[in-house]
């Protein structure tokens, strides 16, 4: 395989995603641009092909025989092509080299920039948004729930020492809930950053969920253990996973799989800053996926498809990843929901 990379080295320095074919339509070569859109090393990738890689390849085929039969480059738009782990909007560009080895060479352009550009404005507006409804909402439950704990305090003094497990209940239930204010209200505050090792805050996540869950559901892990440190709050970081680990048990009802994954990818935008490296982590479930009618919504506060959901979970957990810098996406289809986080490597801004 060394002497195939030596082949197409001057390919590993162009932005848009490469993939080489061979005559089978088997993998022979990606370079680093195809390696983080696909979430696939060139290792893992080499012999693998156009249908075992793709999900429902017959576009791809057929754009593939249309250059063959023109001994033309030959681009389609608008393709919409999966992955196990990814589903991607691109135009592709398909080109047959006549050579003794007769190679196709395959070019993904994935959505405009500009889209992602106007994307990623919006995303911060939503944000801030977000950050001004919780605030709001939050300082309109404290004041009724401080009376509520009052009243509960006074009420247990006149009751018998037997009947004073309920009074603990509303007392307690009105400190968690007090707890979750105060963390709404104050989502603002600098992260507590230090160097933490990311596969520790999801090794964490797992065991609580675990120990949550009754028997029935599995998670499993596909680790890059050669990831650096990451800088960030660690508490903060936990709390991101498993709001999002929660909602995925919640929706497999206790029975299904989970995985979480980390990689690192190269040459990213977050927050509309360039990062040379930032490590993504992935969590993902089989579940019965996120309803078409809120996917679009749902890191708004209060939208959840739960029945008795806050719906702020996944608001929180979008805040605390801002704050890092980083991104945080959805892709859902039934049988196959995709959390993916990105995180730069490197020293955050106390801005």
């Amino acid at each position: 395989m060394d002497s195939i990379n030596l082949n197409f080295a001057g390919l590993e320095y162009l932005a848009t995603a490469v993939l080489v074919l061979d005559q089978t339509r088997r993998v022979m070569y990606i370079n680093p641009a195809a390696e983080n859109m696909l979430a696939l090393s060139l290792g893992k990738a080499f012999g693998l092909t156009l249908d075992t890689l793709f999900h429902q390849a017959a576009p791809l085929h057929a754009a593939l025989d249309y250059a063959l039969a023109h001994n033309a480059s030959f681009t389609e738009h608008g393709l919409q092509v999966h992955t196990d782990d990814t589903q991607l909007q691109i135009s592709a560009t398909f080109t047959w080299l006549e050579s003794p080895t007769n190679l196709f060479m395959l070019e993904f352009h994935p959505m405009n920039q500009q889209l992602r550009v106007v994307r990623d404005e919006q995303r911060l507006l939503q944000q801030q948004a977000n950050r001004d409804l919780l605030r709001n909402l939050a300082h309109e439950i404290k004041n009724p729930l401080g009376g509520i704990r009052g009243a509960a305090q006074l009420l247990e003094l006149e009751l018998p020492p037997e009947t004073r497990e309920y009074t603990n209940v509303i007392i307690h239930e009105s400190d968690r809930l007090q707890s979750l204010m105060d963390r709404l209200l104050t989502p603002h505050r600098l992260p507590k950053i230090g160097a933490l090792n990311i596969h520790e805050v999801l090794e964490r996540v797992r065991s609580v969920s675990l120990a949550e869950t009754p028997q029935g559901l599995i998670i499993h892990r596909d680790y890059d253990v050669s990831l650096p440190e990451v800088i960030g709050d660690y508490e903060q970081l936990i709390q991101v996973v498993l709001n999002i680990v929660r909602n995925a048990v919640q929706a497999l009802s206790g029975h299904g799989e989970i995985k979480l994954r980390t990689r690192a990818v190269r040459q990213v935008t977050l927050a509309m800053k360039r990062y040379l490296q930032a490590v993504q982590i992935q969590i993902i479930d089989n579940g019965p996926g996120i309803p078409a009618t809120i996917r679009d919504r749902i890191f708004f506060p209060l939208v959840s498809a739960r029945e008795g959901g806050s719906g702020l979970g996944l608001t929180l957990a979008q805040t605390f990843v801002h704050q890092h810098h980083g991104e945080i996406d959805v892709e859902s289809r039934p049988g196959h929901t995709v959390f993916t986080i990105l995180l730069p490597l490197g020293m955050m801004n106390n801005e």
